[in-house]
């Protein structure tokens, strides 16, 4: 176990909810390739792994609890692979909040790939919340690519909300779930890039169950000279539903490529993609002008409101 200091509790609370390194419930918190810190309870067991680096992850079955995982790095020229598998039991009702957070003050990058594989079981229910941030003051980039698995036995439901705040150069998010009889999946995903950033999301979701569901959301925004590309995808191969929304706004010299795809491989399935890119309307900003905000600000507040 290491110690926190003030810099590593700032970024658990902004990343994390946490107080001052703590939180209710289970959780464990990675700090620079370590665990600096571990709880467990009755119903949530975590375990380090043993052939590779990472955590195991198991719910009780027909329990109701909340689990912290955040990591954050301090340390520059840090790069690391981490694998967490989480294991949720049939009937189980969980919230799980992770993060990542990146404090690079040197000029190497610092860099946090998390692979986590999801086994949710029968009848289950879990809502799991990621956010991503970096900040320093060095010349050293700032890098998360985060790959996630989810596979939903019958009748599970996975809610996933995931976040970029600010700070990070580079991601490449890709994620895939498969969905059983009567699972359901939501991916909410907001993005903010800036400067020169760039931020690249591969997306799948495989409807192979029948009378499942799965709903894509993705909100972003591009601004200065960083590029957004998403490449969104729902494949129906039964009796399904499925839906991709894509919404974008594009500021100053950013670039920005969606492209939602839909593949039916059943009669029965039916599947919606959408996508809009835009920039801020003029009437917007006019309207809040002329309740007293400045030009920034009212730019400010109506970019919150997207992403919130």
């Amino acid at each position: 176990m290491s110690e926190l200091n003030s810099v590593d509790t700032a970024l658990l609370e902004v990343i994390a909810g946490m107080k001052n390194g703590k939180a209710e419930g289970a959780y464990n918190i990675r700090k620079d390739s370590g665990c600096a810190d571990r709880v467990n309870t009755e119903n949530v067991v975590i375990t380090s792994k043993t052939d590779k680096p990472g955590i195991d992850i198991t719910f009780a079955p027909g329990c109701k609890d909340t689990c912290h995982i955040p990591v954050i790095i301090t340390e520059s020229g840090l790069r690391e692979t981490v694998y967490n598998d989480f294991y949720v039991g049939e009937g189980a009702d969980v919230l799980i909040i992770a993060g990542c957070g990146i404090h690079n003050c040197g000029e190497d990058a610092s860099e946090h790939d998390g692979i986590h594989a999801f086994h949710i079981g029968r009848n289950a229910r879990v809502k799991y919340v990621e956010k991503h941030y970096g900040e320093g003051d060095g010349l050293g980039e700032n890098i998360m690519n985060p790959t996630t698995i989810a596979y939903l036995e019958e009748g599970a439901f996975l809610q996933m909300e995931t976040s970029q705040i600010a700070g990070i150069d580079s991601t490449r998010r890709e994620t895939r779930v498969e969905c059983g009889k009567g699972a359901e999946v939501v991916v909410t995903e907001r993005l903010l890039t800036h400067g020169k950033q760039h931020a690249d999301s591969d997306m799948t979701i495989l409807l192979n169950g029948e009378d499942s569901k799965g709903r894509v959301i993705s909100r972003s925004v591009a601004q200065d000279e960083s590029v957004q590309v998403f490449r969104p995808v729902v494949e129906g191969n039964a009796k399904c539903f499925g839906h991709v929304q894509c919404d974008s706004i594009i500021m100053g010299n950013a670039k920005i490529s969606s492209v939602p795809a839909i593949t039916a491989n059943d009669l029965d399935a039916q599947l919606i993609h959408e996508a809009a890119i835009g920039r801020i309307a003029g009437d917007q900003l006019l309207k809040l002008e002329t309740l007293g905000l400045t030009p920034e600000e009212a730019e400010d507040r109506i970019l919150k409101g997207f992403l919130a």
